[in-house]
């Protein structure tokens, strides 16, 4: 018997997976984690499931986003994207206000 506890996606078909990550994250987001073609460009579970059958690279980075997604784990940010930073406030720590008593 071929019993697989360990597997994390053991009896979830691809078709599955991509459900699932489209209703919780969306294309846009999926493409933004996993950068091909399928997902950024008129995206749809049929092509993404055609082009995913045929490459393994690609599955299994989508299959490790679901992994990561479905444990809640934060997603990897994209390397390409810059980072935001928030503008400093000046450091008014030593400021004295001046006296307007003559």
């Amino acid at each position: 018997m071929n019993n697989q506890p360990k597997n994390p996606l053991h009896g979830i078909t691809l078709e599955q997976i991509l459900v699932e990550l489209e209703q919780r994250l969306g294309f846009k987001t999926m493409g933004e984690q996993v950068n091909i073609k399928c997902f950024t460009d008129s995206p749809s579970i049929k092509s993404s499931l055609k082009f995913l059958r045929k490459t393994p690279w690609a599955r299994d980075k989508v299959e490790a986003l679901y992994i990561h997604t479905m444990s809640n784990k934060p997603l990897r940010k994209p390397k390409n994207k810059p980072k935001l930073t928030e503008p400093t406030q000046p450091d008014t720590s030593d400021f004295v206000w001046p006296s307007i008593k003559k």
